[in-house]
């Protein structure tokens, strides 16, 4: 399972997505911006507000970063 913490306005985040629907990647994103419960849920994982935050299958990634996207993508399947 694929989640995605992100807002509006992050690039990062748009870049992420992006990335995830062209590889074929189901994912839930939830907006950190618009929605308390998801922000609490970030900083329970993480304990910082950077954004994206991606969680695979409970390996946590903060940022966009393909090499480790790719990486725990491939542990989960």
């Amino acid at each position: 399972m694929v989640t995605i913490y992100t807002t509006s306005s992050c690039h990062f985040c748009h870049e992420a997505k992006e990335f995830f629907q062209k590889n074929n990647v189901e994912y839930t994103e939830k907006n950190v911006e618009t929605d308390e419960a998801a922000r609490d849920e970030m900083l329970n994982k993480t304990h910082q507000m950077g954004v994206p935050v991606i969680d695979i299958d409970g390996t946590i990634i903060v940022g966009f970063d393909k090499g480790a996207i790719t990486q725990a993508l491939g542990a989960s399947a």
